[in-house]
């Protein structure tokens, strides 16, 4: 199948562009809520606890903040792209264009990964601000960057199209996945939890993403990283199976 560039760089363009228009929304909100993190836990938290696994408390949570970030805002910007067509009912026209479901999804969920990682890149940078930052495996963590930013950017692109409206918008990632972030181990190591909890967050699976992520950079943790990217993986091609057979049947997108 030939794609169609062209549209593919519409869509894209068009949503990165909504990105520009509040650019200062975008960069100041997780410069803002970066430091209040370093603030509450680097310094109140940081005090009582000086390092996990041979990393200083500060540096530690850098992953974790970084992959929090990444998982709300991939989703918010993936649904909000698509369901915007579908409240205002451009929807249609979309779909009745010459452009083939790879393109338009490749296009929004592009958009919204790239939003993601820029936004990562800005956290990254003001944790520099703060404390001392090691990358031992950049490769790895570009690559766990770039493929969980995708799969949620998928992930919010489904809950897009299965909100009926903008309360529903809000439910999964407030409700399900800050939640699990924050159990994932985002702010400590789930060995610092008695045996019969750490058996138990083992079966959420943020830990994953959180622990190949931060071992990335401090070569440090929770599962084995081949699990991790397992993990990763198996998600993204859910996603990818659960997008496809939203545009063979047109579930929520034809009514």
């Amino acid at each position: 199948m030939r794609l169609n560039y062209h549209a593919i760089s519409a869509i894209y363009r068009f949503e990165m562009a909504r990105m520009r228009r509040t650019l200062f929304q975008s960069i100041a909100t997780p410069v803002i809520s970066t430091s209040l993190y370093f603030i509450v836990f680097g310094s109140a938290i940081g005090s009582r606890i000086a390092e996990i696994d041979g990393v200083s408390y500060g540096s530690f949570i850098v992953p974790g903040l970084i992959m929090l970030m990444l998982l709300t805002e991939s989703i918010s910007n993936a649904s909000f792209g698509i369901h915007m067509p579908r409240f205002t009912g451009t929807i249609f026209e979309l779909l009745s264009a010459p452009v083939s479901f790879v393109e338009v999804v490749t296009g929004y969920v592009g958009a919204a990964a790239t939003k993601s990682m820029i936004l990562g890149a800005i956290i990254l940078a003001t944790a520099s601000l703060f404390v001392d930052i090691s990358i031992a495996h950049p490769f790895w963590m570009l690559l766990f960057l770039v493929l969980i930013s995708v799969s949620f950017s998928l992930f919010g692109f489904i809950l897009g199209i299965w909100a009926d409206g903008w309360e529903k918008l809000q439910i999964v990632p407030a409700l399900i996945i800050t939640p699990l972030a924050f159990l994932g181990g985002s702010f400590y190591s789930i060995s610092m939890l008695p045996p019969t909890w750490q058996t138990v967050t083992l079966f959420n699976p943020v830990v994953y993403l959180i622990s190949g992520f931060r071992w990335s950079f401090y070569e440090n943790a929770d599962v084995s990283v081949a699990l991790s990217l397992s993990m990763t993986c198996i998600f993204l091609f859910i996603c990818l199976v659960v997008v496809w057979w939203i545009f063979r049947t047109g579930y929520k997108l034809r009514t």
